[in-house]
């Protein structure tokens, strides 16, 4: 079995791009490209659902939202291993002492 073959996202946008110019059928886009034409249906209407993404006012602002409870899960486990770290680092010592 092959693994199917993945594309880099400038590739797709190019490909979407002259799809959307709509100079060649699609079906000449994909022997030119060398992509099933079904692909590039899907990357032109992903590229048409998502463009006005791009123009909204702080997008590349926009933080994820973090869940409270994972934080306070994630502060617990730094202490563990920070005490777990202390506590081998003073057991290591009459090794490493010179």
């Amino acid at each position: 079995m092959s693994k199917r073959k993945q594309y880099k996202p400038d590739f797709k946008a190019r490909v979407a791009l002259e799809a959307l110019k709509g100079e060649q059928t699609v079906a000449e886009l994909s022997s030119r490209f060398g992509v099933h034409p079904t692909m590039i249906h899907q990357w032109k209407k992903a590229l048409l659902e998502n463009a006005a993404g791009i123009f909204e006012r702080g997008a590349a602002k926009k933080e994820a939202e973090v869940d409270p409870g994972k934080i306070k899960d994630l502060h617990a486990k730094i202490g563990q291993l920070t005490i777990e770290n202390d506590f081998l680092v003073n057991a290591l010592k009459p090794w490493t002492e010179k």
